[in-house]
């Protein structure tokens, strides 16, 4: 073992530095599921910045140093607080927040989100012919993203007021009907915060032909 490790030092060295990095500085996360779309589509594959918001021992959630404040339309990766599962959300609502949802309209600190550009179009789906959505602007202050509200969709469209506890970020898929978001989950603790996803990488479509989809390589998530 020890002649092995001599003779392969080079490129021992070489897998403990990628697995720091990958497991403190930066990451890539494919995309699974349709809970970020329109924003992230399945076959996505997103840069993830770990060194956004703290830095942590590698491989672990034990903290060494925060770095950066996460704030309101963070396209964020986190472990959920339910059973430990890798997701990728947008923060809505930060510590002290009062937060409530009625009929799909977000309401945070008692200001109404407003809801622009409709554009309507069939999401594939289970059922035969696809699922009719509609995508709309929500814009809240500041922030302001695409979002997709699906047709006929059983969700958790309305809550709260709820508030967002110190330390824990409210968290929300874009596509609103079909996201396992904080409505579900609960508030995640700002230690399960992984990084911000800020560009994508590749993206392939994966639901048909498995082409490459070339428009969205390097696309800057908003």
């Amino acid at each position: 073992m020890k002649n092995w490790l001599r003779d392969n030092r080079g490129f021992v060295l070489f897998l403990v530095c990628f697995g720091f990095f990958r497991t403190a500085i930066a990451d890539w996360n494919p995309i699974p599921s349709g809970s970020m779309r329109p924003n992230l589509l399945e076959g996505d594959v997103v840069l993830v910045n770990r060194l956004a918001y703290d830095f942590k021992l590698p491989l672990t959630n034990v903290v060494v140093a925060h770095v950066g404040e996460p704030t309101r339309g963070d396209i964020v990766t986190f472990s959920s607080p339910k059973d430990g599962t890798r997701l990728i959300k947008r923060i809505v609502a930060l510590p002290g927040d009062v937060v409530e949802m009625r009929r799909e309209v977000l309401l945070v600190n008692g200001n109404a989100a407003d809801y622009s550009e409709p554009e309507a179009l069939l999401e594939p789906g289970e059922h035969a012919g696809g699922t009719r959505a509609v995508r709309l602007t929500e814009t809240l202050g500041q922030d302001k993203r695409r979002i997709q509200l699906l047709d006929g969709v059983a969700a958790k469209n309305t809550f709260g007021p709820v508030t967002v506890p110190a330390e824990h970020y409210l968290m929300l898929g874009d596509n609103r009907d079909n996201s396992a978001d904080s409505r579900y989950i609960g508030f995640v603790p700002r230690h399960l915060l992984i990084g911000q996803a800020k560009r994508i990488l590749v993206s392939a479509d994966i639901l048909g032909s498995w082409l490459p989809r070339l428009d969205r390589f390097g696309q800057t998530l908003q």
